[in-house]
């Protein structure tokens, strides 16, 4: 198979995620993909269930699924948008953003620091590939 560049992030996308989810199991702490909802709520002001569903790459279904248990452990708040009946928005907690910064926080920066030691152009990087989400995505 050639390793285009879609099979290439493919494969660093997977191989982040090994290492992210062998660590997060390691502390016993919130699993990988908790992690990725809390941090991606933690840069956003409450957003709407399926918005949140879309910038996880996720089904609405499967976004309502992963919210219960963060929302029965009180780290995020779900409540009804007050402009739309059906739609409901979904909020980090105080207690929801201290987890992320005690769990995932230093997770992304011992990555980043691991990254950089080895020389690696991480601040180019993470540039190049926001600009790829956006090229590829208006809405990112």
């Amino acid at each position: 198979m050639d390793d285009g560049l879609a099979d290439l992030l493919h494969r660093v996308v997977a191989l982040l995620g090994e290492q992210a989810r062998a660590r997060m199991q390691a502390s016993g702490s919130l699993t990988y993909s908790q992690l990725r909802l809390l941090g991606t709520l933690e840069d956003q002001l409450p957003m709407t269930q399926h918005r949140l569903a879309e910038s996880l790459a996720m089904s609405d279904p499967a976004i309502s699924r992963a919210l219960q248990p963060l929302a029965a452990d009180g780290l995020v708040a779900i409540e009804a948008d007050p402009e739309h009946g059906r739609r409901k928005l979904v909020g980090l907690t105080e207690r929801g953003s201290q987890r992320f910064h005690q769990a995932g926080r230093p997770m992304i920066e011992e990555l980043k620091q691991a990254l950089t030691n080895s020389g690696f152009p991480y601040e180019r990087y993470l540039a190049d590939t926001q600009r790829l989400a956006e090229l590829l995505d208006p809405k990112s």
